[in-house]
């Protein structure tokens, strides 16, 4: 489970989030790369776009739900 004490610090604001857990295995930038990128420095995904509709906000919980390391939050 994603910890938001941990986010990773590219995030940007707002409930969902990518915290240090994750293992850079590039599932949610494939899936949905509209809200997940890259950092080239710390190696790890993060959110560069927050959704802002409910079909947004269905294909970010499911790239939450199949993160293999559960480094995805939503903290709203």
């Amino acid at each position: 489970m994603a910890d938001k004490e941990n986010k990773n610090h590219p995030n940007v604001s707002g409930h969902f989030y990518v915290d240090d857990s994750c293992i850079d295995c590039d599932l949610c930038r494939s899936n949905v790369e509209q809200f997940f990128t890259r950092d080239d420095e710390i190696g790890l995904s993060y959110v560069h776009r927050q959704p802002s509709s409910a079909d947004e906000i269905a294909l970010v919980e499911e790239a939450m739900d199949n993160c293999p390391s559960g480094s995805i939050g939503n903290d709203g």
